[in-house]
């Protein structure tokens, strides 16, 4: 699942709907459905706002929570 998929998740699992996520990260229903879609990429001010928003990580969302760490060498 890619980032795309999991912001449209976490909109879905509240029952809420593309304009309201739309109104908190100050952007119109056209712009937030184009990032749902993967046809425009979400801009960090605006993932740090659903990160906020949701109470989740960013690394949540990216992805990057099931990653295996890298070991340094």
């Amino acid at each position: 699942m890619d980032y795309v998929q999991r912001i449209r998740s976490l909109r879905e699992d509240r029952d809420l709907t593309q304009e309201q996520v739309a109104q908190v990260l100050q952007t119109s229903q056209t712009m937030y459905s184009r990032y749902e879609r993967g046809a425009s990429e979400l801009p960090i001010r605006h993932l740090i706002a659903l990160c906020r928003y949701y109470g989740v990580s960013a690394d949540h969302i990216l992805g990057l929570d099931r990653e295996k760490k890298r070991t340094p060498r």
